[in-house]
C-alpha cells in the first residue's frame, strides 16, 4: 500500500514543484527596458524649383484643307477633242498646261470674221476721215458751218463702229481661248466629269481641282489657349509672318513633322463649339514644304499642332508630375516635413508646369508618389536625376533608394 502512494504521489509531487519554481522565477524576472523609436522617415524624390522665361506651347488638332479649290466649268460649247493624261483623280496640274480642249474650228472661224469687220470698219474711218478734211477745206471760209457739213457725225459713227468690231474681235479670240481649258496654278485635281468625244455646253460641271502652294489648317482655340498665345481677336499677321507652328501626323508608320506659321485668327467666336479658330498656313506642302522623310502634308489629313506662343517672365517651374490634384503641390521644408501648398498654375504642358504664387526658388518639391500624405509627416529627400527614369505618376511609382558609388 505504502508503495502504491509512492509511486502515485511523487511524480505528482516533483511536477508541483517545477511549477512552482518556474512560476517564482518569471514573477522575479525583471522587465525589458522600453525605448520609444521614432517612425522611419519615407523616402522621396525631389527637385529643386527654378526660374526662367518660359515660351508658352498650345497644342491643338485641326484637318488640312486647300486655300484654293475650284470647280473646272465649261464656259463654251462644243464637242471635247483633247483630255490630258494629269486630268485624273490626283493627277498633277501646271498653271497655263491644257487639262481639256474643246473644239474649236467654229470659233476659230468667228475670230476670221470679226477680223475682217474690224478691218472694214478701219477702212471707214479712214474714208470719213478723208471726207471730214475734203469738207473743211471746202468751208474754210464759211462761218457758222454746221458739224453735220463738216462731217463730224459721220466720222463719229465709224470710230464707234470700229470700236465695236475691235470688240467683237476680242470676245471671238476669248471664245477661242476658252476651248483650251486651263488653271492659273499649281495644284492636283480632286475629280473628273467628262472625256473625250462629250459634248458640252456652257456651265457643264468638268470636274474640281485645288491649289498647293499653300495649304490651310483651321485649328480650334479655347480661352486659355487664346490667352497662351498673346493674340486679340481678328488678328491677321503682316505677309509672311506669324507665330510658328509645328505640325505633325503619323504618317507611313512615321510621324511626320512640317513647319507653318498662324496667319490669322477668326473674328467672331464659333455659336456651336464656343471657341475662336485659328488659320495656320503650310507654304509649298507638295515640294519644299515636304517632312523629313519627304511626304506630303496632303490635304484632308488629321494633323496635330504645336503654336509657339507668347513668353512668361521669370517664372516658377516645375516638373508636371509634380502637381498634385486640386492644384498643390508637396514640398519637402528644411526640417524634413511634408507641406501641401495650394498653388496658383499659369500654364502647364505634359512635361512642365508654370506657376505664378505659392513657391520660391530652392523649394523642393516631391516628385515621386506618397501614399496617404500627412502635413508635417517626415520625410528623407533624395535628389531627382537624369538616371531616375522610374518616376511615373501618383499611382504608379514607389521611390527606391539606390547606393551612390562611383566609377573609373
Amino acid at each position: 500500500m505504502n508503495n502504491l502512494l509512492v509511486k502515485v504521489f511523487l511524480p505528482v509531487g516533483i511536477i508541483v514543484s517545477g511549477l512552482g519554481v518556474y512560476g517564482l522565477l518569471h514573477v522575479m524576472k525583471p522587465e525589458p527596458e522600453k525605448k520609444d523609436e521614432p517612425p522611419r522617415a519615407l523616402s522621396v524624390f525631389v527637385q529643386p524649383v527654378t526660374r526662367s522665361d518660359v515660351p508658352l506651347k498650345v497644342m491643338t488638332q485641326g484637318e488640312v484643307r486647300a486655300r484654293t479649290e475650284v470647280d473646272i466649268i465649261a464656259q463654251v460649247a462644243g464637242r471635247v477633242m483633247e483630255v490630258s493624261s494629269e486630268f485624273v483623280e490626283g493627277g498633277l496640274v501646271e498653271p497655263g498646261v491644257p487639262l481639256i480642249v474643246i473644239e474649236s474650228t467654229d470659233y476659230q472661224f468667228a475670230v476670221h470674221q470679226a477680223e475682217a469687220r474690224v478691218a472694214e470698219a478701219e477702212v471707214r474711218v479712214q474714208q470719213a476721215d478723208a471726207d471730214a478734211n475734203v469738207a473743211r477745206y471746202q468751208l474754210r471760209d464759211a462761218k457758222g458751218a454746221s458739224d453735220l457739213a463738216l462731217k463730224k457725225p459721220q466720222v463719229a459713227e465709224a470710230q464707234a463702229r470700229l470700236k465695236a468690231a475691235m470688240a467683237d474681235l476680242e470676245q471671238a479670240r476669248t471664245n477661242l481661248n476658252r476651248t483650251r481649258i486651263t488653271l492659273p496654278f499649281h495644284g492636283r485635281v480632286i475629280s473628273t466629269s467628262v472625256d473625250i468625244g462629250q459634248y458640252v455646253t456652257p456651265g457643264t460641271p468638268l470636274g474640281r481641282a485645288f491649289g498647293h502652294d499653300v495649304v490651310e489648317i483651321r485649328l480650334p482655340l479655347n480661352d486659355s489657349q487664346l490667352a497662351s498665345l498673346g493674340l486679340p481677336i481678328g488678328f491677321v499677321a503682316s505677309e509672311g509672318e506669324g507665330l510658328s507652328v509645328d505640325v505633325t501626323a503619323r504618317v507611313a508608320g512615321r510621324d511626320q513633322h512640317w513647319m507653318g506659321k498662324l496667319r490669322r485668327l477668326d473674328a467672331a467666336i464659333d455659336p456651336s463649339s464656343r471657341m475662336i479658330f485659328g488659320i495656320a498656313e503650310v507654304r509649298n506642302p507638295y515640294g519644299a514644304g515636304v517632312s523629313e522623310f519627304g511626304m506630303p502634308l496632303a490635304v484632308g489629313l488629321f494633323v496635330t499642332a504645336e503654336i509657339s506662343g507668347r513668353e512668361i517672365q521669370d517664372a516658377y517651374i516645375i516638373p508636371r508630375h509634380a502637381l498634385r490634384a486640386g492644384d498643390q503641390v508637396y514640398v519637402v521644408n528644411d526640417e524634413g516635413r511634408l507641406e501641401i501648398r495650394s498653388v496658383a498654375v499659369t500654364y502647364s504642358s505634359a512635361e512642365e508646369a508654370v506657376i505664378g504664387n505659392g513657391l520660391e526658388v530652392g523649394d523642393k518639391v516631391i516628385v515621386s508618389s506618397i501614399r496617404n500624405p500627412i502635413e508635417g509627416m517626415s520625410l528623407e529627400a533624395l535628389p531627382y536625376g537624369l538616371d531616375n527614369s522610374a518616376i511615373a505618376r501618383d499611382d504608379q511609382y514607389r521611390p527606391v533608394r539606390k547606393s551612390l558609388t562611383s566609377e573609373g
